[in-house]
């Protein structure tokens, strides 16, 4: 499995992004792709999680509203639409595949991770 994530960059407060993530080399029709960021200092935190089978997500408190998943299963393809982006938001950013066949926040439970994009927002 190899996950190609993009659409990182530079956005003012209150701006937006959409962060891709394309999956490769296995089969995703009954797993689950999940975002997680890590900030400077910080530990890598979830942001959101999608279902390439079910088109169910989650979200992070701190994201929900404001963050949306969505899923193109024939591309292997997930999406983070992200906006009225914060100073807090900025990190970078993670897609992880996970084989499991239910959403879950865990980190361990995620086996493969994209390279990370990061995303500033400037205030």
């Amino acid at each position: 499995v190899q996950l190609q994530a993009s659409g990182g960059g530079l956005v003012q407060t209150g701006g937006s992004l959409r962060l891709s993530c394309a999956a490769s080399g296995s089969t995703f029709s009954r797993s689950v792709m999940g975002w997680f960021r890590q900030a400077p200092g910080k530990e890598r935190e979830f942001v959101g999680v999608g279902s390439f089978y079910g088109g169910e997500v989650w979200y992070a408190d701190s994201v929900k509203g404001r963050f949306t998943i969505s899923i193109n299963v024939p591309k292997n393809t997930e999406y983070l639409q992200m906006n009225s982006l914060k100073p807090e938001d900025t990190a970078v950013y993670y897609c992880a595949f996970s084989p499991s066949k239910q959403l879950t926040r865990n980190l361990s439970e995620y086996t493969h991770w994209g390279q990370g994009t990061l995303v500033t927002v400037s205030s």
